[in-house]
């Protein structure tokens, strides 16, 4: 392979959201900055987190290792994670790259046995972690992994009334706003108008997410930056709704993922078949977003550790293919339980550990959202 400059990397995230995007098929999303990089870019199609709530998701995508491995797999546990286990970004500053986020971290760790603070993270994984991170802060020439985290469709914001919300949402235009009468209902949760509302509010939320996606690809062009950086888009779970965050059925672990990879790194992602990199492509493969970390060095030639257990799908450390993949249930919040899950193509397997606790657990936070 010749010598070449490295990619940059930006990672767009949203909270709570499964694949209610108009490029993977709902056609009551309005999406069009997110489908535009689904057009340039590929779809995955088959990406199941590894939990179905934040923090022991984030904690997954961090280090490419399972939470229920390195105890981190309760919601909030604060856990101290075993002394070899890294997070991949550090990889990345030893290669010499600028790391940012921007700026939920919620890993789901603390620094130091005992001592919990709201804004623990691992403090080696970033140069910058703010509400001011940026890739623009970084010296001249150096490299850049940028991830900014956005919050608008998470489960809180459902019947939020919070001012800056509903001036947000108004000034949707209206091909981008949702009525209620006209939302589609899933099968498993009640055809009744507060749902409706529920649902139309979460598709307006998703309406916000696709501006601020279009926000940051416009900055990325005006650095002249968009055929430098390799881009993702995904989500870190299902919605805030019944039988789906805090669940392992598809609702609470299906998640969307697209790449945009200029055509320079094409052969970084795909080293034996460059060609095999379609805009408009759709990969229909198994793929968990533990493997999202092990697959981020291996574009960039690291091999990944032995002991991150997620599988890279890109790159030149390139795994077969998956036959499952996996997910968990554990405590959430106040509300323990043990479910665990595991999933092929076509048929997912549920095993209840406790099936004598009833299906639909209160949670505090869930009962108190307005």
């Amino acid at each position: 392979m010749r010598r070449q400059r490295l990619p940059n990397f930006l990672w767009i995230t949203w909270e709570d959201a499964t694949v209610t995007l108009r490029c993977f098929g709902d056609r009551d999303a309005d999406t069009p900055h997110i489908d535009r990089v689904a057009q340039e870019g590929m779809r995955f199609v088959r990406v199941f987190t590894h939990s179905p709530v934040c923090a022991p998701s984030r904690s997954g995508t961090i280090t490419g290792t399972y939470p229920t491995s390195i105890g981190s797999h309760h919601m909030r546990c604060a856990a101290v994670p075993p002394p070899f286990v890294r997070t991949f970004p550090e990889f990345l500053r030893e290669r010499g790259y600028y790391c940012t986020n921007n700026v939920k971290t919620d890993y789901n760790f603390v620094q130091h046995p005992g001592v919990h603070s709201a804004d623990d993270y691992p403090r080696d994984a970033w140069d910058e972690c703010s509400r001011q991170a940026h890739w623009r802060h970084r010296p001249a020439g150096m490299p850049f992994f940028s991830v900014f985290n956005f919050l608008e469709t998470h489960e809180g914001r459902i019947r939020s009334q919070e001012a800056a919300l509903l001036r947000a949402l108004d000034a949707l235009p209206p091909e981008a706003r949702h009525q209620p009468e006209r939302a589609r209902v899933p099968a498993y949760h009640p055809d009744t108008p507060t749902v409706r509302k529920d649902w139309a509010r979460h598709y307006d939320t998703v309406s916000l997410v696709d501006q601020q996606v279009g926000n940051v690809l416009r900055q990325l062009e005006e650095d002249g930056l968009l055929e430098e950086t390799i881009i993702w888009l995904w989500s870190d779970h299902g919605p805030g709704m019944p039988r789906m965050k805090r669940w392992v059925y598809d609702g609470g672990i299906h998640v969307p993922l697209i790449l945009r990879v200029p055509d320079k790194y094409r052969e970084l992602v795909y080293p034996d078949n460059p060609h095999a990199w379609q805009p408009g492509g759709v990969y229909e493969e198994l793929i968990g977003v533990v493997d999202f970390a092990p697959t981020m060095l291996s574009i960039l030639g690291i091999e990944p550790p032995e002991w991150m257990q997620g599988r890279p799908f890109l790159g030149k450390y390139r795994a077969p293919a998956r036959q499952y993949v996996f997910a968990a249930r554990d405590r959430m919040d106040e509300t323990y339980d043990l479910i665990r899950a595991v999933r092929d193509r076509r048929y997912k397997y549920i095993r209840n550990f406790l099936p004598h606790l009833p299906y639909a657990q209160e949670i505090r936070y869930a009962e108190e959202t307005p």
